[in-house]
């Protein structure tokens, strides 16, 4: 890649040293912007930033790109702490179900939904697989990510989950970009085991997550706390299992009911809870004792017509809040996080500069990236941003269906 440098910077985004690993509560309002600065990177490490007031210019011009950014912004790459990006098929048909009327929960129960993309799964190659999520990373990094986390849960077998993460492996490997692995075998349980949970929970323990092991194939455990899914108690059971050989719990809770995943995630050492669509006032209680990172999805609440995340509520109880796009074929098949921005903004009536903060710093801690993403650092090997040349940074989430990224550098 070379050395880089990006000059007369409208506005350099979420600049600065020895920043907070976490913003909380009404610190999310903070986000610092340089005015006319210049930024330099070599190899993708950020090694120098300031006022062009006060660059004293450059030596050694040699395999130097100089990167005019009047009247564009630079910001560090987005974050995404809660995708599903590996997957087989879109699911449009139930798209068209819900539009006539039947819930998600209704799909499910009908044999749609995390199932239908299971079967789906099932028949598809490893390269199939890889090339499909290779395409979409690609897109995802267009509109401004940076980092990536990615599930898996549409096997729901062993071979079929281990087929998913060894696709995210390689992913890894050849992406561009960070990428975290999280085995989700309990997303729901397979047909065969519809009245048989124990005997799925004892496959997941007992030959899933030793395999998984074996291969170093996952950094983070999930399980889906639901009604019709997985309880507080089956999903405790597995999370320890992870635990015993190294993943940190990532959960899913609290979707269409509050059950007391939260609180038993917390116990369990969570670096996350996602979904938060409903929240009890012990769940506020559990988080504000804790380090994990509340984390909501907006782009499900929009697609689902379920209820948005309060994120002023937790604000309001000085908690921290994340924000991920939940990129999947059955509830958000869009990984726009600049779509995310604009909907934190209009239905959580977050503002700006508390989405950005939900959308870096926040959601890098999400995924133990702190020490290299979430701000523009000395030393942080962040992708860049540079926007088209907009007016302001809030003019990103007002203009909600534009693309508002020009280059992407990693």
């Amino acid at each position: 890649m070379g050395k880089i440098l990006i000059k007369n910077i409208k506005g350099l985004v979420q600049h600065g040293e020895n920043l907070p690993k976490i913003r909380r509560g009404a610190e999310m309002k903070t986000l610092p912007i340089l005015e006319n600065a210049f930024l330099a990177l070599e190899d993708g490490t950020i090694v120098a930033y300031g006022s062009m007031d006060d660059w004293g210019g450059i030596t050694d011009w040699r395999d130097l790109e100089v990167i005019d950014a009047e009247g564009k912004y630079v910001l560090p790459a987005f974050c995404d702490s809660h995708t599903h990006t590996v997957f087989a098929k879109s699911r449009e048909e139930e798209f068209v179900d819900r539009i006539n009327g039947l819930s998600y929960e209704e799909i499910a129960l009908k044999g749609g939904g995390i199932l239908n993309s299971a079967r789906k799964l099932a028949e598809m190659s490893e390269d199939e697989l890889f090339e499909q999520a290779m395409e979409r990373i690609n897109r995802l990094k267009s509109y401004g990510t940076g980092a990536l986390e990615i599930k898996s849960g549409y096997g729901l077998s062993v071979d079929a989950e281990l087929k998913m993460l060894r696709v995210v492996k390689r992913l890894k490997q050849e992406s561009g970009i960070a990428i975290k692995a999280t085995f989700l075998g309990a997303h729901a349980f397979p047909v065969e085991y519809k009245e048989n949970h124990r005997g799925y929970i004892d496959l997941i323990i007992n030959e899933m997550i030793p395999k998984i092991g074996e291969e170093g194939l996952a950094d983070y455990i999930d399980a889906f706390c639901e009604r019709n899914y997985f309880s507080v108690d089956e999903m405790a059971e597995i999370l320890e299992a992870g635990a015993k050989i190294g993943l940190r719990p990532k959960v899913h809770v609290n979707q269409f009911s509050a059950l007391g995943g939260i609180k038993k995630a917390i116990e369990l050492n969570a670096l996350s809870v996602d979904h938060l669509e409903e929240l009890a006032d012990e769940d506020i209680e559990a988080l504000k004792d804790s380090t994990c990172m509340p984390t909501i999805l907006p782009s499900c609440s929009h697609f689902l017509s379920i209820p948005f995340g309060d994120a002023r509520r937790l604000m309001d109880n000085n908690l921290p809040v994340a924000l991920a796009s939940d990129f999947n074929p059955g509830s958000t098949p869009s990984g726009n996080l600049q779509f995310v921005w604009s909907l934190a903004c209009v239905k959580m009536k977050m503002t700006p500069e508390e989405a950005l903060n939900a959308l870096t710093i926040n959601a890098a801690y999400a995924m133990d990236l702190s020490e290299t993403h979430g701000t523009i650092s000395v030393g942080k090997q962040t992708p860049i941003l540079i926007t088209k040349e907009i007016p302001s940074l809030a003019y990103i989430p007002y203009a909600f269906g534009d693309q508002h990224i020009e280059r992407f550098i990693s």
